[in-house]
């Protein structure tokens, strides 16, 4: 038994004990049970539904805890949090729910277990663990959750059409669990879903992005991507993602469905990093792409300057989903603008090519070629081949330039003001023009990263600008 097993077992059998002072009865109940069952990690939070008063228990298990910790009261939805070890445990009296057309938020009224197992999502989360006395460890099971968790089933307790209609972020939960678990959604939900779909607009951004986040944090995000496409959400969360389907045909040439690709591209990202914000870049690396798309008779299929316009798209999606407009979304969008330069790169792997990518990709560079690995999705094994390989050489390539050249967060070897002093000149254009002159020559290989080198370039540099040298 581990620590926090051991933990959970005293932490119960405090609660129980608890529970039997105040006469009432007490259950865990939800995703704690669901993941117990599953042998699935190691939860750190546990939810206790008491026929009563969640507050008061809270308080008398808080005082049969020999350090007495702090109870967290939430009067607004009569809940209480204490934390043991490093394990939250929630408390909350049983209670029913009805709902509003116009709103998620339930009124809420006290019931018994039935009714609170009645108000679950779904079966497998409505399963409860008796922490009575007179029948701990006895399992409540109302709704078959035992036989959808064996079966891998994702089915409402209560009729799906109302269940969706009632709280539509359980549309969201629905599909996050089916790729969390990999479950089957049950047909009948499936269908309420789709039914439903147009309710998720009184969902607010900040819910719907914490699920989309948890579906991207999965082993294979395409499961519930392709699900939220397939039951309509998608259209309503990630347009975007959905102006991509589909392949057009003119004079028998024809495009690839650039959203299966991206699906494919995401799945292939989960593989090697846990960086959720790589992985949104692998999700949105192509969305410039339907609006670029131009066919040509002589070249066929086009999607020039792509990546810019997708990188400008990522700011004005992530506004829209009130996402953070910080550095993660200027990662995710350095990712997309800079996607296809080591692809480029890769045919033909260059010095001074190589110095460039380094220099605009900064501390990202590994994380740009993880994202351009990820993109080679074909099925031809020698193309596959050939093309990692080809990444392996500019790996390869990148190291060597950085160790010589040591462009990475490049800055200059020669100052502006050093430049300012040398020439005994005030801020102006002409120590912009120097600058770049050295930066140039540096990544272009001209000269090497080094003070004497960049010092005698801008000596040359400042006489061609009629510039004199300050007597010293």
């Amino acid at each position: 038994m581990t620590h926090k097993t051991a933990l959970k077992h005293l932490i119960f059998k405090i609660i129980s004990q608890s529970a039997e002072e105040l006469q009432l009865d007490c259950y865990v109940i939800g995703g704690f049970v669901r993941d117990y069952l599953l042998e699935r990690g190691d939860a750190k939070d546990i939810d206790v539904v008491a026929v009563g008063s969640g507050i008061e228990l809270a308080q008398q298990v808080s005082k049969n805890i020999e350090t007495n910790p702090k109870v967290q009261i939430f009067k607004t939805y009569g809940t209480a949090m204490l934390r043991y070890d490093d394990i939250e445990v929630e408390f909350v009296g049983a209670r029913k729910e009805s709902y509003r057309e116009n709103s998620r938020n339930p009124v809420v009224e006290n019931g018994t277990l039935q009714d609170d197992q009645n108000r679950r999502d779904f079966t497998i989360n409505a399963l409860a663990l008796s922490l009575n006395k007179a029948n701990f460890g006895e399992l409540l099971d109302p709704f078959n959750g035992i036989a959808d968790l064996d079966k891998g089933i994702i089915r409402t307790p209560l009729d799906p059409d109302i269940t969706y209609s009632d709280d539509p972020l359980r549309m969201m939960r629905a599909i996050r669990f089916a790729t969390q678990l990999n479950f089957k959604i049950e047909e009948q939900s499936l269908k309420a879903i789709a039914d439903n779909k147009d309710r998720i607009k009184i969902i607010t951004k900040e819910r719907i992005v914490t699920e989309i986040n948890k579906i991207l944090d999965s082993q294979k995000p395409s499961i519930g991507f392709l699900l939220l496409e397939k039951t309509g959400l998608l259209d309503y969360i990630l347009p975007e993602l959905i102006a991509l389907k589909g392949i057009d045909e003119v004079e028998g040439q024809r495009h690839k469905d650039n959203f299966y690709h991206t699906l494919e591209v995401v799945d292939n990202i989960c593989e090697t990093t846990d960086n959720l914000w790589l992985r949104w870049a692998a999700l949105l690396h192509d969305i410039g792409k339907a609006p670029t798309k131009k066919f040509s008779k002589k070249v066929g299929w086009t999607f020039h300057g792509h990546e810019f316009v997708g990188s400008k798209m990522v700011y004005k999606l992530f506004k829209r989903l009130k996402m953070p407009l910080n550095d993660k979304m200027k990662f995710v969008q350095k990712m997309v603008l800079m996607s296809s330069r080591p692809i480029v790169l890769a045919t033909e792997v260059t010095d001074s090519a190589v110095r460039r990518l380094v220099f605009d990709a900064g501390d990202n560079v590994e994380d740009l070629m993880t994202l351009c690995e990820a993109d080679i999705t074909t099925k031809n094994p020698k193309k596959f081949k050939k093309y990692h390989n080809n990444f392996k050489l500019v790996r390869d390539k990148i190291v060597e330039v950085e160790e010589r050249d040591k462009v990475r967060n490049f800055q200059p070897p020669v100052s502006g003001e050093e430049i300012m002093k040398t020439f005994n000149l005030k801020p102006s254009k002409e120590i912009g023009i120097i600058k770049e002159a050295i930066k140039e020559a540096i990544l272009e290989g001209e000269i090497p990263n080094e003070h004497e080198a960049a010092y005698q370039l801008m000596l040359d540099k400042g006489k061609k600008l009629g510039l004199s040298i300050k007597d010293i």
